[in-house]
This record gives structure tokens, C-alpha cells and sequence, in this order.
């Protein structure tokens, strides 16, 4: 394989991840307007919300076994258009009843779209000498960003949603088109029996539930400003409609920028004052928007929180992929599990709180999410083992997947 066929192999992957990437901001940045043109009270909301995870839920049951068996290379072309057909259903969605249905099967398309994606990043990587997931994840990221200055615009011009959508599954398609041809097969692995046997006997380290807790906590500050920052911007500042997807752009921007730097922080300072100084800039952040809300400073607030929430996630999964001693599948599943409550239980949670309060109690809630990412991060044994690589010209070769 020549190397350009490697780098364009390499980029059509990460035009998938962008496209994956957009559907899910784009329906985040018109959730101010769905809301209101529902009209929905912040209680309903946060049970609307609590659709796109069991969708995901439901697609986690049987999309591990399905790719598996017929190969992510023919399951992610069709999971990506089904997931921009999902979005299309939500701008389609005149009722509650309708949207619910919508948004569980775009949470059960994204979930198809995630393993594939994933499993095809993994198989890229391995045509590297070199570590590239992170660039993968950070395609995702800035489809983040456009997708919320898409939807800033969008609604600055009040152009109906489902329009919107249809530009953003046009445009899914026509990269999807153009990018399929450079899928590749999926990794093969050969399995020993007797390490097959010898891994069966061995039991999940506890450090596994801790990390996966501390990815709770940052999962669940994430959750809050894909689905609360453009209301918390209406309901507590005041600002107008129009500009409530300017809340999640400022936050997309600094997340976005944050996972291209935490590869060089973690070399620098170590994984563990890397998860210390995210949870501690999340808690910043929250505490701020709750302090002062007002439109500057509450954004400058979320793109604390930005930056905050950028390595919390994939330094976790770094950290249990490389020191477990079972299946290193196996371990990123137990830390994914619990991490994913978070996005699950974190939204509806700060809609019920709001209904019987105020949202500033509610971002404030998450704001101790923040504090205890600091805690359990000084507390768990594991981060003790670890130690900050020396400069890169000094360790050639070694670098860490963040």
C-alpha cells in the first residue's frame, strides 16, 4: 500500500467521523427551538431527552454481534444514512409522541454508527507506525463546531429545523458516496485457546469502576451543554432565541482545540493532573454560569467547560485499554458502561431538578460532578503508577493514545 493511498484511506475515516459528528450537533443546536415549538416544560423535556439513550441502548445489544459477523465496512454506510434519516424524523416531528419515536431511532442509528466507526479507526491505525485515534475523535469534535455555528445560523435566520436537517442528510449522503469505496475489512485476530482460557479466569480490576465513574462525571458535563447550554442561555440569561446556539458553539470551539492538546499535556504533566485539572476547570466553569449569567460571561463560562470536558473521556479509556490484565475490549466496555450513564441520567436529571427549581441548581449540580473528577482522580491507586513521559525527542518512538 502506497502512502498516499494511506493518508486518503486515513481522511475518508475522518470525513466519516465529521459526518457522525455534525448529525448529533446539528439536532443539539435546534433543541431551543424544538422545545418551544412543542412547547414542552423543562420536566418533559428531560424525560424527551432520556429517548436518544435507549435507543442506544437498544442498538447496543445486538450491533456488537452484527458488525462482528458481517463487518463494519458494509454496516457503517448504512447505519451513517440511517442516522441522518433519524435527523431528518426529529425535524419531521409535529407531537411529543412523534419525536419520542424519532429520537430513539436516531439514538439507535448513532449507536451502529459509533461501533463502526470506531472499529474502523481501529483497523486504519494499524496501518500506522504511529497512534492517530485522537485525530479521529477530534474530526468528531469539530463536526461539533460546525454543526453548532450551522445551527447559530440556522436559527439566526429562523429557518425552519427539518430544512436544516435536510441540508445536513444531504450532505451526510454525498460523503458517504464518496467515501465508501475506501472502507477497509476489519481486523483479524488470532486466538490462542490457552490465553482465551487464562483471560476467562481473570477478574475486572476495581480501578476499572473507578474510571468508569470519573468518565460519569465528565460525560454527564458534556450532556449538559449538548442539551442545556442553548436553554440555560434563554431561560437564566435572558438572551434572545437566536442566540442560543452561540452557548454550545463557544463550548464546541475550546473542546474541539482541547483534544488536539492532550496528547502533549499528558506527556508533560501525566494523566492524572490532566484528569485533576479538566474536573477542576468543569466545576470553574458550571460555578461561574451559575455565579454571573450573563451573556459574556456565561460564555466565556462554557468554553472553560470546553476545555474541561476535552480529555476527561478519552484519557480514561487510555488509561483502562493499556493497564488491565483482562481483554482490553473487555475493560473498555465495563468503563464505557458506567461512563454512559452519565449521558443518560445527566440531562433528565437537570430537567426534573429545573422544573421543581431553577436551572442554575441544575448546572450547579453538575458543577460538583466537577469537584468529585478532582477527588476520585487524587484517590484511585492506578493514576499512582503512572509518570509524565520525557520530552519527545528524548523518548522517539513512544507516544501515549489519548
Amino acid at each position: 500500500m502506497t502512502e498516499i493511498s494511506k493518508k486518503r484511506i486515513r481522511l475518508a475515516i475522518f470525513f466519516l467521523y465529521f459526518c457522525s459528528g455534525i448529525c448529533f450537533s446539528s439536532w443539539a443546536s435546534r433543541i431551543p427551538d424544538i422545545k418551544t415549538t412543542l412547547g414542552l416544560g423543562d420536566a418533559a423535556w428531560g424525560t424527551i431527552l432520556l429517548m436518544i439513550p435507549i435507543g442506544q441502548v437498544c442498538g447496543m445489544t445486538i450491533s456488537g454481534l452484527l458488525i462482528s459477523r458481517v463487518g463494519s465496512r458494509k454496516i457503517l454506510p448504512i447505519a451513517l444514512v440511517a442516522y441522518a434519516a433519524g435527523l431528518l424524523l426529529i425535524g419531521l416531528s409535529a407531537s411529543e409522541y412523534a419525536l419520542i419515536i424519532s429520537l430513539i431511532i436516531f439514538g439507535f442509528c448513532g449507536n451502529f454508527t459509533n461501533i463502526s466507526v470506531n472499529t474502523q479507526a481501529v483497523t486504519v491505525e494499524a496501518m500506522y507506525d504511529k497512534p492517530i485515534m485522537a485525530s479521529f475523535h477530534g474530526g468528531w469534535s469539530l463536526a461539533g463546531l460546525a454543526g453548532a455555528a450551522i445551527g447559530l445560523l440556522m436559527s439566526a435566520t429562523r429557518i425552519e429545523p427539518i430544512y436544516h436537517f435536510c441540508i445536513i442528510g444531504i450532505l451526510v449522503f454525498i460523503s458517504v458516496i464518496i467515501n465508501t469505496r475506501y472502507l477497509q475489512p476489519d481486523l483479524q485476530k488470532e486466538k490462542d485457546p490457552a490465553e482465551v482460557a487464562a483471560k476467562k479466569k481473570r477478574k475486572p480490576e476495581t480501578f476499572l469502576f473507578l474510571l468508569g465513574i470519573v468518565a460519569f462525571c465528565g460525560m454527564a458535563a458534556e450532556g449538559a451543554m449538548a442539551d442545556w447550554s442553548g436553554l440555560y442561555l434563554i431561560d437564566v440569561v435572558g438572551s434572545p432565541a437566536h442566540l442560543a446556539p452561540l452557548g454550545l458553539a463557544a463550548y464546541m470551539v475550546t473542546m474541539a482545540s482541547g483534544r488536539f492538546l492532550i496528547d502533549k499535556a499528558t506527556q508533560r504533566w501525566g494523566r492524572q493532573r490532566v484528569i485533576q485539572a479538566g474536573g477542576a476547570l468543569i466545576a470553574i466553569g458550571l460555578f461561574s454560569a451559575v455565579a454571573f449569567p450573563h451573556l459574556i460571561t456565561t460564555i466565556i463560562a462554557f468554553m472553560i467547560i470546553g476545555f474541561g470536558t476535552a480529555g476527561i473521556v478519552p484519557t480514561i479509556y487510555s488509561i483502562a485499554g493499556q493497564r488491565t490484565k483482562i481483554s482490553t475490549s473487555v475493560a473498555l466496555t465495563i468503563v464505557s458502561s458506567v461512563s454512559f450513564l452519565g449521558f443518560l441520567m445527566g440531562p433528565p436529571l437537570i430537567g426534573y431538578i429545573s422544573s421543581a427549581t431553577n436551572l442554575r441548581y441544575s448546572y450547579a449540580l453538575i458543577g460538583v460532578f466537577g469537584i468529585c473528577i478532582v477527588v476520585l482522580a487524587s484517590m484511585i491507586k492506578i493514576f499512582k503508577k503512572e509518570t509524565p513521559l520525557p520530552p519527545k525527542e528524548d523518548n522517539p518512538g513512544k507516544n501515549i493514545i489519548v
